[in-house]
């Protein structure tokens, strides 16, 4: 490639596929890389990454713009899914799309554009950079319903002005309905969920080939044993689904929460009621926060966060700690904030940065182990 061309992160999927389309139509030099960032483990798996690399072939052809290949499997493993995994061994809840973004997506690609001699990224991310000054600021996207901002966090002044977010002021219909007047073969391609990489799987069932599998008890904050769980990595605060708890003996028909985790005795904690005591917080601490700007704006602030994606904005006030980590007190009581998630703070629409969640002053447990 040539300098001043934009090398585009083509994954397969219609965002992807919109974005070059987009900067080409632009009159940018254009070329797609596609990354092959896990080793697929079974044949289903590998079906579905040979038909996103074959997708992403196809759209490159149909653009006349050249492909690249990179695998980034290795790098993965050490960067993101062993992180994952002593996450969820110590009882946490992970964010890996976090990660994924920042070693793999923002930091491997960008070293591979490199290498290729383009002077930017782009990818299909639904985001916005905007510029200060000599500052770079991530916003959100116009649609906030698809904003992927949150995910984008750990980006710093480095890697946004390498970067280009084309879809940033479009809504997905939007970004279909171009796909489609334009040929592209991915224009009505149903989205990809599930973890970076990883893609919608049976995860208890994927967890568990990495993770060993010990049952436990199932009981209420007091003690009451009401059934029994096929091991605590596979539950997070506040989730219904997976419990299999039916009528429980002396407490009404109503559906269970899990409010709590004792790892270290395998033990499951559950409560009924959605908006119960022992899921409510006003306060979190958080591990070392990264700042987009480089530095927070101050050591005390007033601003939003949130504390899980498509979380509507919460006011906060925020005080900087000597450890980098930062205070956040919510305005009013918080549901299900899960240490190991990710505080993400923001000022209108620029995101300032964030951090993984340590605590919370969510009530305790008898065991003094709720997670």
């Amino acid at each position: 490639m040539n300098a001043g061309k934009v090398l585009v992160g083509i994954s397969g999927g219609v965002d992807s596929s919109v974005a070059a389309l987009l900067l080409q139509r632009e009159g940018v030099g254009v070329a797609g890389l596609f990354m092959r960032n896990w080793n697929d483990d079974g044949d289903d798996a590998r079906c579905r990454a040979e038909d996103d690399r074959r997708d992403a072939v196809a759209v490159c052809g149909r653009l006349g713009v050249p492909i690249h290949f990179r695998d980034f499997s290795r790098e993965y493993h050490q960067e993101v899914f062993s992180h994952f995994l002593s996450e969820y061994a110590a009882g946490r809840t992970p964010n890996p799309d976090v990660l994924c973004n920042r070693e793999i997506k923002f930091k491997h690609f960008l070293d591979a554009a490199r290498e290729l001699g383009a002077e930017r990224i782009a990818t299909g991310h639904y985001a916005r950079v905007g510029r200060e000054g000599n500052a770079f600021r991530l916003l959100r996207a116009l649609d906030r319903g698809k904003d992927q901002s949150y995910f984008l966090h750990q980006l710093g002044q480095e890697q946004l002005a390498a970067t280009r977010f084309p879809l940033g002021e479009l809504d997905k219909g939007e970004v279909r309905r171009i796909a489609a007047e334009a040929g592209l073969p991915t224009a009505a391609k149903k989205d990809s969920t599930g973890i970076c990489f990883i893609g919608e799987r049976d995860f208890r069932e994927f967890l568990s080939r990495y993770l060993p599998m010990r049952g436990g008890e199932i009981r209420t904050p007091d003690g009451v044993r009401v059934g029994e769980h096929p091991g605590v990595f596979f539950y997070t605060l506040g989730q219904r689904e997976g419990l299999q708890l039916g009528g429980v003996r002396g407490r009404p028909q109503a559906p269970w929460f899990v409010v709590g985790k004792d790892v270290a005795n395998n033990i499951l904690y559950v409560d009924q009621g959605h908006d119960g005591p022992w899921l409510q917080s006003r306060t979190l601490w958080s591990e070392p926060v990264h700042w987009i700007a480089g530095a927070p704006p101050a050591t005390r602030f007033s601003c939003t966060a949130q504390t899980r994606y498509r979380q509507p904005d919460e006011e906060c006030e925020v005080r900087v700690r000597k450890d980098g980590g930062v205070e956040v007190r919510f305005a009013r009581a918080q549901r299900a904030v899960t240490p190991g998630q990710s505080l993400v703070l923001y000022a209108g629409d620029a995101c300032l940065g964030g951090g993984v969640i340590e605590r919370t002053d969510a009530p305790a447990l008898a065991t003094g182990a709720a997670a």
